[in-house]
């Protein structure tokens, strides 16, 4: 087979991508070594920035993320008992979307599918050659069959496990990690959202988030060691730890019911530089992890596929390959950004198994000035809503 851009990885990123070339009429193919109920199974983000938006919206593929999706001008601060909101709308004149990571990969399918575009399902042996030299080729077997796709460029799309990044030549990648000591267990239900707004809080027992998928379905969080087994934990006890760690109202108001999907993510920063080699192009989490605390994974994710996506249009269109050229240092300078935040409200909101009685002190100053300031409120919300593109 031959193609212009071979994309490893079907998750939000790879058929972002895919969606974008397609539309420019830049032929694509996606390899993806899971089955598409596997991908569309996985939980995860449903906090969209507004570039994340104009993306898909760029993509042809936002009509149901308008129709179903909840714009949020604000978030909630929950603290020493009380709440505290921040209106980031009237702050940067911007809005994030409460729209899930499912529905966007479950959008993005459908639209390739109508589009005849070729995505190869349950991919085995993935490997990625010559991408150091100008005939790339990616190798897979599919039923007991070795196939072979011929490309100009290959973009590893495939998340933190997968092959992209490893396939990079040794000693040509800086890795720069944290992983912290703690997760976060969620729990998703059929039950309608205890606020209107997202609700980060944090208490003397732990982190909890309130959040939500749409108006009847909501998905919560509590942060737990990462020694934790979510097989200990029943919905009874995760319904009593995180009302323990709510204001009284927020506890009251409460509705609890059945689980319909509970894990453990565990916390992490990463980045791995640079993310060109050759002409193998790395993006979202193949590249970068933060913590969900800032929801900026799959937003990152986008914005990589965006710069990646001009820059092969440049490419193709023009014959400018430097777009191309500055893919890596543009993604990097947004993906540091974005993993300060990230980190810095991670260590506002938790509760760290080693932190000293002079540190929750901090924390707690930290958080009493950040309400009181509308300078520090105006910060959060322009790195919450995304900062410029």
């Amino acid at each position: 087979m031959r193609t212009q851009v071979a994309i490893i990885g079907a998750g939000p990123a790879g058929l972002l991508l895919g969606q974008l070339l397609s539309r420019a009429g830049i032929d694509n193919v996606i390899v993806e070594q899971r089955s598409p109920e596997y991908v569309l199974g996985r939980i995860r983000a449903g906090i969209l920035e507004s570039v994340t938006v104009d993306a898909l919206e760029r993509a042809g593929v936002a009509a149901r993320l308008h129709d179903e999706g909840l714009p949020h001008e604000g978030i909630e601060l929950s603290f020493n008992g009380q709440r505290h909101r921040i209106d980031v709308h009237a702050l940067t004149g911007r809005r994030v979307t409460v729209y899930g990571q499912t529905e966007v990969t479950r959008d993005l399918m459908a639209a390739r599918q109508a589009g005849g575009i070729p995505t190869i399902y349950g991919a085995e042996d993935v490997s990625l050659h010559d991408f150091d030299g100008t005939r790339p080729l990616v190798r897979y077997r599919k039923d007991g069959i070795t196939h072979e796709i011929q490309c100009d460029y290959i973009a590893g799309c495939d998340g933190f496990h997968g092959v992209s990044r490893q396939s990079a030549p040794a000693g040509s990648t800086k890795l720069f990690e944290r992983v912290y000591p703690f997760g976060w267990l969620g729990i998703l239900s059929d039950t309608p959202p205890v606020s209107e707004e997202l609700i980060y809080a944090g208490h003397e027992r732990g982190f909890a988030l309130c959040s939500m998928r749409s108006r009847t379905r909501s998905r919560y969080y509590v942060q737990v060691p990462s020694s934790e087994r979510v097989e200990d934990w029943s919905d009874e006890r995760f319904w009593d730890e995180l009302r323990s760690r709510l204001d009284t109202q927020a506890a009251e108001s409460l509705v609890t019911g059945p689980s319909i999907e509970k894990s453990i993510a565990p916390l992490r920063s990463f980045v791995c530089e640079p993310m060109r080699f050759g002409s193998l192009f790395l993006a979202g989490d193949a590249a970068h992890i933060v913590p969900p605390t800032g929801a900026k994974g799959l937003n990152l994710a986008a914005s990589d596929v965006l710069y990646l996506a001009d820059a092969l249009i440049e490419r193709y269109q023009k014959n400018d390959p430097r777009e191309l050229d500055s893919y890596s240092e543009k993604c990097l300078r947004r993906i540091w950004k974005a993993e300060r935040f990230s980190w810095w409200m991670t260590s506002l909101l938790h509760r760290f198994p080693d932190a000293d009685a002079f540190s929750v002190r901090i924390q707690q100053a930290e958080l009493g000035y950040l309400v009181g300031s509308e300078a520090a409120c105006r910060a959060l919300a322009e790195n919450y809503v995304g900062l410029p593109y």
